[in-house]
């Protein structure tokens, strides 16, 4: 789990470091900021904006998001209010302020739906989800909400890099969610709750096919179908996983275990 993780914090942040830099370079050259001025005073569009990007690159993120927050609300409609709403949301998903970052990124597209930028607030969105995805022994709510958000912007953008990389966030997403269906599953088969075991298993070879547990679901699918007594079910399943993973180690047990425990109904 932890491996998964931290290979889904490395893809996120590679990706938004590539997006970030047109945005940034998109902010005001001129104007400057003292170290210490953070103060919500009344100033000028050009050096708020400026002092936000300041603690920005600073990697001050919650002093960032807050002079992001500043701009639009002392300048509500200026040009740069827009471009603050989405640098207030880059900084809260930087700074992993990460439902702070989904408000945002929401209230963007809310007031500019159909902008320019609209793809890279939907994407910011689907990656805070992303973020919070915990382990599999947890509730996989965030999980879900993830798939979702990563799911529209692959439909909503198909052809740019935000759906490559929404693309590829899923099928890690998907493998997530298809182990906590199996660790559900083992439980309920180390209880002896063979059909509710059987439900889980089936949900992944159904839904989450392509993912790294389907061969281990059917092999759990033989066991829990010679448990229940109809061994011409264990053979079906056995039959598919040899027909698709003929030299895996989950095959060679659920032969084995066929050989054993229903001699009759081997599969071939």
């Amino acid at each position: 789990m932890t491996t998964f993780l931290a290979r889904m914090r490395r893809t996120s942040a590679t990706a938004l470091a590539a997006t970030l830099v047109p945005l940034v370079l998109a902010g005001c050259a001129g104007g400057s900021s003292r170290p210490g001025d953070t103060a919500y005073v009344a100033r000028d569009v050009e050096s708020l904006y400026a002092a936000a990007k300041d603690r920005l690159d600073r990697n001050q993120f919650a002093l960032a998001a807050g002079l992001f927050d500043e701009v639009e609300r002392q300048h509500p409609y200026s040009p740069w209010a827009r471009r603050a709403q989405l640098m207030s949301a880059f900084s809260y998903y930087a700074g992993g302020d990460y439902n702070k970052a989904i408000e945002a990124a929401q209230r963007f597209l809310q007031i500019h739906p159909g902008n320019k930028d609209a793809s890279y607030a939907f994407y910011l969105i689907a990656l805070s989800y992303y973020e919070q995805i915990s382990d599999i022994e947890r509730d996989q709510k965030i999980t879900l909400q993830a798939k979702t958000a990563l799911t529209e912007v692959a439909r909503r953008f198909p052809n740019t890099e935000y759906a490559s990389d929404a693309r590829l966030k899923l099928d890690l997403v998907e493998d997530h969610l298809a182990g906590k269906e199996m660790e559900i599953g083992r439980l309920y088969e180390r209880s002896g709750k063979w059909i509710a075991a059987q439900i889980r298993f089936q949900n992944v070879i159904e839904n989450y096919q392509t993912t790294s547990h389907t061969p281990e679901a059917l092999f759990r699918l033989v066991e829990t179908s010679l448990s229940l007594g109809i061994p011409e079910e264990a053979k079906k399943y056995a039959a598919v996983l040899g027909a698709n993973y003929p030299g895996s180690d989950w095959y060679d047990k659920a032969y084995d275990l066929m050989g054993r425990y229903a001699p009759n109904a081997t599969a071939s």
